[in-house]
């Protein structure tokens, strides 16, 4: 219900703006919002040849296509005059993100496809796992310290595997492979959900624990920052690593309070005890080597992690193919009817990633987020915030948005204020330490059906906001 209402405020107050601005001349044209692609200039006026300045129109006849940039600047957005049907047509400014319909079909080309893919591939993976008995086995090991966190998971439960998998795959920074296992997880959750249209205590706990990101390797950070010719494009994986980790404790804390777990289980507490551990002797390790040790252990691990898990699923499937046998199947064919669920799964999300998007596209490009976004650095200015942590806020608002324009905004930072600067570090933090809030649950939710996630939503955005301020802190204590 809070998700439903919250697309629809964001849905209506942005057409509201955009036809006000229209309207009051804030906006000659409101075509890009519909049709207009990331990028593109956007159209403020068109005028006659013969009203625009002398200068100007002389240019225009001279240039070639009759078409005049003017101010040329790698770092702004230029001026365009465009001459074309007797009318000189001005471009000031680009668009945000891509419009309406574009995004719905992007959406689809670029973001479901690809997803697709990979949950077919991973699909049919984790379909051998479970005949091969070995998530069965995972599932038993892992069950007396999940039955602390999950007390409505069933000893041994499929589920448990699968949720194992998807934490594995955010720590290693294996997008691709995370999510394939999380949506295994969430179906297998649901199977025991007692309200199958309501969210249960199960799935807000792994939602959150899984938006809060934790992430031991943060590649495509590190790949962003060399690509900008960062001096250490790794020196900020321990900030991401410390930040992810204050938002998984703190979403475990907020979760778990409301759902009543005991804290003071002492299996709880030496597992928890036992990852602190691990991160620290592994950070530890990584901080003991040079620079191109680094670059070449971080660069390799996750991959070698993703190989490994394919590797031992095979292997071990082989091993007991005699259990295949007696599901009167083999291990290629129970890859193959895997895979389909894959297929069928990512068209069942398909509507509730593609909704979410307009919603957010609309968002941006009818000028409202920036609105906000600006009003906000303002805000924080103004009580003595310093300049240069403001400069890096519009990737932490936008981040549970978009992943993209977050992106978008922290390479532009980088490229503004330096990859090596403060404000380059920290939107690089910001972008590591959360996660797409709305397209998450969007895609989570709605590949099970669930309609009330209950109370999901917003404590999905406090840890966001606990990870923003603690990244702040942060990068403030290493840079």
């Amino acid at each position: 219900m809070v998700l439903s209402r919250f697309w629809l405020v964001i849905f209506i107050s942005s057409i509201l703006f955009i036809v006000v601005a229209l309207f009051s001349g804030n906006n000659y044209a409101i075509d890009y919002v519909l049709n207009g692609k990331k990028d593109d200039p956007i159209l403020v006026s068109e005028k006659y040849l013969n009203d625009i300045p002398k200068f100007v129109k002389d240019s225009i006849e001279k240039a070639p296509e009759m078409t005049l940039v003017v101010n040329r600047d790698t770092l702004n957005s230029d001026t365009t005059y465009v001459f074309k049907n007797k009318t000189v047509k001005i471009y000031s400014g680009i668009q945000k993100s891509d419009g309406l319909l574009p995004t719905c079909k992007n959406s689809l080309l670029d973001l479901i496809i690809p997803l697709i893919a990979y949950l077919a591939f991973f699909c049919g993976i984790m379909e051998l796992l479970i005949i091969s008995g070995a998530s069965e086995k995972l599932a038993k090991k892992l069950s007396p310290m999940f039955a602390k966190v999950f007390p409505s998971v069933p000893k041994n439960h499929e589920s448990i595997s699968y949720m194992t998998l998807n934490f594995a795959a955010n720590f290693l920074g294996l997008d691709s492979a995370a999510t394939p296992f999380g949506l295994k997880a969430m179906q297998s959750l649901q199977e025991i959900n007692p309200d199958k249209d309501k969210a249960s205590d199960a799935q807000i706990m792994f939602m959150c624990l899984h938006a809060a990101g934790l992430t031991l390797i943060p590649t495509s950070i590190i790949g962003y920052r060399a690509a900008e010719n960062a001096a250490n494009p790794a020196d900020v994986m321990l900030p991401c690593v410390i930040t992810s980790f204050i938002g998984t404790i703190a979403a475990f804390l907020i979760v778990g309070i409301r759902q009543k777990v005991n804290f003071k289980s002492a299996g709880l507490l030496a597992a928890l005890m036992g990852v602190i551990g691990g991160i620290v002797g592994l950070l530890f390790y990584i901080n003991s080597l040079d620079l191109i040790g680094k670059n070449h252990f971080t660069g390799n691990l996750s991959g070698l992690m993703l190989i490994a898990i394919i590797a031992f699923t095979l292997i071990f499937s082989f091993i007991h193919e005699k259990k295949f046998t007696a599901h009167a199947t083999t291990i290629f064919d129970t890859f193959v009817d895997g895979a389909k669920n894959g297929l069928n799964t990512g068209v069942k999300i398909f509507p509730y990633v593609m909704g979410m998007l307009v919603a957010i596209s609309l968002f941006r490009n009818s000028g409202l987020f920036e609105i906000i976004s600006n009003g906000i650095s303002f805000a924080f200015s103004n009580i003595g915030v310093a300049k240069d942590i403001t400069d890096a806020l519009p990737v932490a608002m936008l981040r549970p948005f978009s992943s993209g324009g977050s992106r978008g905004f922290m390479i532009d930072a980088m490229r503004n204020f330096g990859p090596d600067s403060f404000t380059g570090r920290l939107t690089c933090i910001f972008q590591c330490s959360a996660e797409t809030t709305f397209y998450v649950i969007a895609v989570y939710f709605g590949s099970v059906n669930i309609k009330n996630t209950r109370y999901t939503l917003s404590t999905m955005l406090l840890v966001d906001l606990i990870c923003v301020i603690a990244a702040i802190f942060v990068a403030g204590w290493f840079f």
